[in-house]
């Protein structure tokens, strides 16, 4: 299959079971080096600005190791740590992009709902049509169709920059701003197909999930006698443990969404631009 290599082969992309199995086993079988990677992620949060940008080049550092996996080229941990951090401002600069695109939507929905609002307004005002059960009923419907376009809109954009982080971890020739675009370039036209297999991902994590949920209920229960009180002591501990409980649980489910993602991106990478045909008559 070597010889496919260059060519655009019509090759049928992988299902979701497939690219969710794939990450799993890609996330077993490193789960320390990716655990402990997480781990050092989620402390580095606790510094500002530069600890959040350490958190998403390292973050981002699991996807590559994966990815060298899925291409054959695997690599140490220090190796890609080298390379992480010397486009470590490229990574803040794409965080800060990423968070401006984000405030855009955000205001671009709070106007459209605003609008929505003052029309609403402005028609059930008129002629005393309040007292129209069939016009608020209308208005309810109106509302409710906008309401769930506006939100696949959202879903929509903001899939279109779930890869930001692997081009700039993983290719040569990038910054923080061309990650973006090549991000919108490669998720072109897949867009459903990877919100669908982020939703699966994300009910395989659900008992995770359910078990933090237990645990800070109960850490609750057990404290809430000495937080009443104003115990400073028992308030630091209480703020101890719920940092533990959220970062070892994050540290537990960040590589694996990290790992999908890999997937996701080496499978579409290599159905545009021919990478790694060779590999696939073999399992991933």
């Amino acid at each position: 299959m070597t010889g496919n290599i260059g060519s655009p082969s019509p090759m049928q992309p992988l299902t979701v079971g497939n690219v969710v199995s794939a990450g799993m086993r890609l996330y077993r079988s490193h789960f320390q080096d990716y655990f402990l990677l997480a781990l050092q992620a989620y402390l580095w949060v606790l510094v500002p600005v530069y600890g959040w940008a350490k958190f998403y080049a390292l973050t981002s550092l699991i996807s590559r190791l994966a990815f060298g996996e899925l291409v054959n080229q695997p690599e140490s941990v220090s190796s890609g740590k080298r390379f992480v951090n010397s486009r470590l401002w490229q990574f803040l600069l794409a965080m800060l992009l990423l968070f401006l695109v984000g405030i855009g939507i955000g205001i671009g929905m709070l106007i459209i709902f605003s609008i929505l609002t003052v029309l609403s307004a402005a028609l059930i005002g008129q002629g005393g049509q309040a007292q129209n059960p069939a016009t608020l009923v209308l208005l309810g419907l109106i509302a409710f169709v906008i309401g769930i376009v506006s939100l696949l809109a959202v879903l929509w954009l903001l899939t279109r920059f779930y890869l930001v982080d692997l081009p700039l971890a993983v290719e040569d020739n990038i910054d923080g701003a061309s990650a973006i675009s090549r991000s919108w370039e490669i998720t072109q036209g897949y867009v459903w197909r990877i919100l669908l297999i982020s939703f699966v991902g994300f009910l395989i994590t659900i008992p995770i999930q359910i078990v933090v949920q237990i645990l800070t209920r109960v850490l609750q229960s057990v404290f809430l006698p000495y937080l009443l009180e104003g115990a400073s002591v028992y308030i630091l501990l209480y703020v101890l443990l719920v940092l533990v409980i959220s970062f070892g649980s994050g540290a537990l489910v960040v590589p694996f969404y990290q790992s999908i993602k890999a997937v996701i991106y080496y499978d579409l990478r290599s159905r545009r631009e021919g990478l790694g045909l060779k590999l696939r008559d073999r399992e991933i």
